[in-house]
């Protein structure tokens, strides 16, 4: 190339001299006319070919459109993404008006749950070493900035080149680092996605023993706060690899500046490693907290399901005390663990100051002829600040790294329990002939190591088939149709169904969706065949009643129809499925004779619409038997009697007596088509108030989460801060304004001992200047400690604060909040929005407080140093406030979105679990993996614009801060002749950090901003109606009262809502002491609300009921609700003892608690348990009978030994003898009490005293039985119906 120039007649091709040491620098001629031109030329022609090929494989030959390249519409576009340019528009939307759900933009492909779950290991990470080296670039270009201001003849230009140098690196260093963390965020996105769908997933596959272990709290943690942990793992995760890389290339360069001192701060770093092992490892044992926050979640789960009990009983203080409990042990080891990570924190963070420290000790030690002048301080102090960033990530790091174990190995822990064993049931396509259901020596159990609970099981059902099974309460009845599902452990023998199946649990599972969906189940709407399904299933006179028909939203549980109902959907939903086997644990007992009889005709009898199926029948009703072709009888786990009804009849056996004892009580009195709960009264007054509105609102029930909009308010963080306390936040600014100063003392010190002249080659006083040194970087160390700890311990205040005020607003809530609030709505404040509170608040606190404190102190390096830097860090400061609220705005809103739409999953997942084995029954598994991946991908919608548009802030923000660099510099070499090297170095070093700095603020003010919306969410439900106070000051209520049981209506009127019509008008009747009312009436006759109203579930619109001489509405709920008894329709349990079941306030002792037991005929059966008292409920009591429930809510009822009782059908799931004995019981031990029946059998309150008949919400007549028989009236009407007269 020389000698090509020589020949030209040019100059050489590089000349030193020309370029580099002259005031006007240039290129030569040579260069300009070769490197120059040929360069570009050469890049073209080498690209040609392969641009060419390109074409010519194109789907679509031709030109690459621009449109292609810079599409707006799609994350994908190459031009903007570069910068995050993409989330301009959507923030600029955010800040004129709230965003919506329907503003998100829609997944990628290669986001969505269906693309992810395909694949769980297709997952990609990104790391940082693109970043890496840029770092050491800009420390080797501040090294040429200080070597420039110490050379006072270097040309000025050269100055100006290294500090665009210096700006131009910290912006790419920018970019690196934030396309670094837009991967890891997709990458820990993709984690949650996946994650969520596991345990969905597996969710439909836990055997029943499994179920029992996994309680749905523990399910809910997962996916809500084990999956943040598993996020905030992804993008600190190369942290733990890249810090060793990272502390190698910087002592590489130390040593090069300072030799071998350099080792000794290898060797500061090697010791505070093995300090944070230990803390890591001993938070680790401390995240017990994760089990206290399982248990406190599955029994909010409880306590939302059974809040009417509650109510009912007056027991929200005692489950009040159990949630404070469990929150006392989950906030204990919180605190524990926050300590030693302040321990942690403040050891990493002063790890650069203890790193300086030991190496200028060490180096000025070594010899006295080591200076240490301008440039080897603040080339080293820069060097040692990029070890600050990863070596204060790394307790971050450490600590996500230790709770990402814990949560892995709970996420572990329940993927690998046991699933139900596709070949319990050997599942044969359907035939005319044979047998349909097979069971040879079949032996079954709940748990793989529990004793069998059915044993020597032989049975063969013939195809079409009514097989009938009856039995005892706890015989093994509706553990037969389980084993028959295989949803039982198959021990030994071998069972066989062909065809496909169809269940009716017998507690009927209900969606909450509306009644013609919860009818389809997924199918299509025949219309024919739809309306005779209804018909048969005695639908359509529901269907009058409610608002919108069959389009009227049924709420979660069925919650707004009565038992009676919900058996009916659960019944049409498998009749319109049109199944070969049906499974029908006992659904006639919650409906009345009549209804029952109906069904059974035109439904499961021989000319039913199932005549033709095989059909499996677990009841109680005697009447049906005799048209069954085959009846087994249960006893004790085995089948003691088979065959038909004539041959067991001709046995004499066991049946044989049932029937001859009971026949008299076959046909069962009813007073009406069922008589509806309180909700569904309210459904039918709702139709009245609201028939203006059209079908689809008429229907609507319950109401989905809300999102605030708008910025959050300023109430929030004063509501907040509050709870924290004023001597927490005074204690808090003191230490953060105390340890910045120390900082900046330090600093200014280092620039001192910069500054110093050296007499002879060497400095003095090197002991004075390294005791100072230390004594200024411990104190920061300390005073960060105490900084840290204190934000945390305050964090930990407010926590239990906001706890306990939600769960106070939740319990002292109306009823009515809770039958139109979603329970995913409330369990989701109670799991992920507290534990933002608990941990995302306090740690996003800590960051924004220290990063705020430190920039502050760089600005007053920056304007000691260059004063003429405030005329850049004005401007800079309005534009970056400007960014701030233009981003903040649509942050908090895609925060509040995010939140809202993660409601629907918990509910999902809570609504699947509960149904599980109904859905694996109709095999509907896909169906509904797709729902939960369509609610996932909803709330990934949200969430995803909300970190590409920090990524984009950050950027902004950076650019600005990089700016700050570049005026330093800048500044600095114009002011060179003014300048010491020592400040200039101090000035720039500092400004280096704005850039990570800004970064951190930003992310953390943002992670603080949108977090506060979880306190926003939780004090949402502060303002919900509340109940009248529990107890009243200054009461004198007598402490037996009510002594006799006297009570009278006076004038007593009820609404549902101001406005609607009433429920109860103008009730005025007297009831004595020791009398026996019951109370009858046809469909929303108003008899449920009668009990409402004496339990103040309901208040009074108008009139008082009074007992014993008192107004109920002038005493405290609880000493009203806490002196009668109820026994309701609905058996609830609770997990936990038996004992806590019974009497949860512990006043009992064992001997009344046995004879409770024995008097609700369960003696025999708790004696029988190993634990017997102690013996474990699950959660809901799924492992008792439905039957056993229902007697240990008789226990329930003697215990509490009150004068008034009222029973609602208490007794529908029990057979026939104990249903004798408990009416006897009740009759003998309730003999000296006011019992009040509301009546659904007739025949079991013909002894009574008096009947009461309601119509329309008015007493139609009331008398002794007799009387009212004579006189031919409504109850006589009844009478005729039910074959009682």
């Amino acid at each position: 190339m020389e000698e090509l120039c020589s020949v030209s007649g040019l100059d050489p091709l590089w000349d030193w001299n020309l370029t580099w040491y002259t005031s006007r620098p240039d290129l030569t001629q040579c260069f300009q006319h070769t490197v120059l031109v040929w360069f570009p030329c050469v890049y073209l022609w080498t690209c040609s070919p392969l641009y060419l090929l390109y074409l010519q494989l194109r789907q679509h030959r031709g030109v690459i459109p621009l449109s292609k390249l810079c599409c707006s519409k799609t994350v994908k576009t190459q031009c903007r993404a570069v910068i995050f340019h993409l989330p301009v528009s959507l923030v600029v939307q955010g800040h004129r008006r709230p965003l919506q759900a329907a503003d998100l933009w829609p997944l990628r492909d290669q986001d969505s749950s269906i693309w992810i779950m395909k694949d769980l290991e297709k997952f990609w990470t990104q790391n940082g070493k693109e970043l890496r080296h840029l770092v050491t670039i800009v420390v080797d270009a501040l090294s040429l900035l200080l070597e420039f201001m110490r050379d006072k003849n270097a040309e000025m230009w050269k100055g100006f080149l290294f500090a665009t140098f210096l700006f131009l690196l910290s912006c790419l260093q920018s970019l690196f680092h934030h396309h670094y963390m837009f991967h890891c965020f997709t990458v820990g996105m993709r984690l949650k996605t996946a994650v969520m769908g596991l345990v969905y997933r597996k969710c439909l596959l836990l055997s029943n023993s499994a179920r029992r272990q996994c309680t749905l709290g523990e399910i809910i943690n997962l996916v809500s706060a084990d999956t943040q942990k598993l996020m905030d793992f992804v993008v600190y995760l190369n942290c733990l690899w890249v810090t060793p890389i990272e502390i190698t290339l910087c002592f590489y360069f130390l040593w090069q500046l300072l030799g071998p001192a350099a080792l000794a701060g290898i060797i500061t770093v090697i010791l505070i490693f093995p300090l944070n092992g230990f803390i890591a490892k001993v938070r680790s044992k401390l995240q017990v907290q994760m089990k206290f926050m399982d248990s406190r979640i599955k029994l909010m789960n409880e306590i939302l399901n059974g809040m009417k009990i509650l109510k009912f009983y007056a027991w929200e203080e005692a489950f009040l005390r159990r949630v404070g409990v469990l929150r006392d042990g989950e906030l204990d080891a919180l605190k524990r663990s926050q300590i030693l990570h302040s321990v942690s924190l403040a050891s990493f963070n002063s790890s650069s100051f203890l790193i300086a420290l030991s190496v200028f000790g060490v180096y000025v030690l070594m010899d006295e002829r080591n200076v240490l002048d301008a440039q080897k301080i603040f080339v080293s102090v820069a060097l040692i600040n990029i070890l600050k960033t990863p070596l204060s990530q790394l307790p971050f790091a450490m600590s996500t790294t230790m709770q990402a174990v814990v949560s892995l190995r709970r996420l572990g822990n329940f993927l690998y329990q046991d699933e139900l064993k596709p070949d319990n049931v050997e599942r044969l396509p359907h035939s005319t002939d044979g047998d349909s259901v097979v069971i040879e020596g079949g032996s079954f159990s709940w748990t793989n190591d529990g004793l069998p609970c059915l044993q020597r099981i032989n049975m063969k059902v013939k195809t079409g088939f009514l097989v009938a099974v009856v039995g005892h309460v706890g015989s093994g009845k509706s553990s037969l149709l389980s084993a028959m599902l295989g949803e039982m452990e198959r021990r030994s023998g071998f069972i066989s169904i062909k065809g496909s199946v169809a269940y009716i649990p017998q507690q009927a599972w209900i969606q909450n969706t509306s009644l013609k969906d919860n009818i389809l189940f997924g199918g299509e709407r025949k219309e024919s065949w739809y309306h005779r399904v209804l018909e048969a299933c005695a639908l359509l006179p529901d269907l009058d009643i409610l608002p919108a028909g069959d389009s009227t939203e049924i709420g979660e549980k069925g919650l707004n129809l009565s038992g009676g109902q919900k058996q009916r959907v659960s019944l049409a939903r498998a009749v319109y499925r049109r199944s070969d086997v049906y499974l029908l644990d006992d659904p006639l007992s919650a409906v009345d004779a009549h209804v029952g009889q109906h069904i059974f005709d035109r439904v499961i009898g021989p000319r039913g619409l199932l005549k033709d199926k095989t059909r499996v029948l677990v009841t109680h009703g005697l009447s049906f038997l005799s048209k069954a072709d085959l009846i087994l009888v249960m006893e004790e786990g085995h089948v003691s009697e088979m065959g038909s009804y004539m041959e067991l009849m001709e046995r004499r056996g066991a049946f044989a007596k049932l029937i001859h004892t009971f026949s008299g009580n076959q046909r069962r009195g009813s007073s009406t088509p069922r008589d509806k709960s309180e909700k569904s009264v309210e459904v039918n007054i709702n139709k009245t108030a609201d028939q203006d509105l059209d079908a689809e609102d008429a229907g609507k029930l319950t109401e989905a989460d809300k999102a605030h909009t708008g910025r959050v308010k300023l109430q929030m963080y004063r509501e907040y801060f509050r709870t924290v306390g004023l001597t927490f936040i005074m204690t808090i600014i003191f230490l953060c304004a105390f340890q910045q100063a120390a900082s900046l003392a330090y600093n200014y010190w280092l620039s001192l001992w910069a500054d110093e002249p050296t007499v002879n080659g060497t400095q003095s006083d090197h002991g004075l200047k390294l005791s100072v040194f230390a004594a200024l970087g411990f104190t920061q160390g300390m005073a960060m400690f105490g900084t840290t700890l204190a934000i945390a311990l305050g964090g930990i205040v407010a926590s239990r604060h906001l706890h306990a005020d939600l769960l106070n607003s939740v319990l002292r809530s109306q009823m009515s909040f809770f039958e139109v609030t979603p329970s995913g709505n409330l369990l989701n404040r109670f799991s992920k929005e507290i534990d933002a509170i608990d941990c995302m608040i306090p740690d996003g606190l800590k960051m924004m407080l220290g990063y705020l404190f430190k920039l502050l102190e760089i600005c007053i390096i920056l304007l000691l140093a260059t004063p003429f830097t405030g005329l850049v860090l004005l401007p800079l400061t309005c534009v970056y406030i400007l960014i701030q609220s233009f981003y903040v705005a649509s942050s908090c809103q895609l925060r509040r979105l995010e939140a809202v739409s993660r409601s629907p999953i918990y509910s999902h997942f809570n609504e699947t679990v509960q149904g599980a084995s109904v859905i694996r029954a109709f095999g509907e598994q896909r169906r509904f993996i797709l729902h939960a991946d369509h609610r996932i991908d909803s709330n990934q919608e949200a969430y995803f614009p909300r970190f590409i548009a920090t990524r984009w802030l950050a950027v902004n923000l950076e650019f600005l801060g990089n700016v700050l660099v570049l005026a330093a510099a800048i500044l600095s070499v114009r002011g060179r002749d003014e300048l010491s090297p020592g400040i200039v170095g101090l000035a720039v070093t500092h400004s280096l950090q704005v850039t990570g700095i800004l970064s951190w603020i930003v992310r953390s003010w943002t992670d603080v901003e949108n977090n506060i919306v979880s306190v926003e969410r939780v004090k949402e439900y502060d303002s919900t109606p509340k109940e009248a106070a529990w107890t009243l000051e200054g009461s004198l209520l007598p402490a037996e009262w009510p002594t006799t049981g006297n009570i009278q209506f006076e004038d007593f009127g009820l609404q549902y809502r101001k406005g609607l019509d009433w429920a109860l008008n103008d009730i005025t009747i007297s009831i004595q002491d020791r009398e026996k009312v019951g109370i009858v009436g046809r469909t929303g006759a108003g008899k449920s609300s009668l009990a409402l109203g004496i339990f103040r579930i309901l208040e009074a619109a108008k009139g008082r009921i009074i007992i014993d001489g008192i107004n109920i509405a002038d005493i405290g709920l609880h000493d009203l609700r806490s002196r009668i008894t109820i026994i309701p329709q609905d058996p609830v349990l609770f997990s936990g003892s038996l004992r806590m079941n019974l009497d949860p306030f512990d006043t009992s002792s064992d001997e009344d608690l046995w004879k409770a037991l024995e008097l609700a005929h369960l003696s025999s059966f708790v004696s029988a348990l190993p634990q017997k008292l102690n013996h474990h409920c699950c959660e809901g009591g799924e492992n008792l009978s439905l039957g056993q429930r229902q007697l240990l809510c008789l226990a329930r009822a003697l215990l509490r030994k009150t004068r008034i009782l009222l029973l609602d059908e208490a007794t529908a799931a029990v057979d026939l003898k104990t249903d004798q004995l408990i009416q006897s019981t009740i009759r003998a031990q309730f003999d000296g009490c006011t019992i009040l029946t509301i009546a659904h059998r007739l025949n079991t309150i013909m002894d009574y005293t008096r009947v009461v008949v309601m119509d329309r919400g008015s007493i139609a007549e009331t008398d002794s039985p007799p009387q009212l028989l004579h006189l031919q009236g409504h109850f006589y009407q009844m009478c005729v119906e039910a074959g009682l007269a």
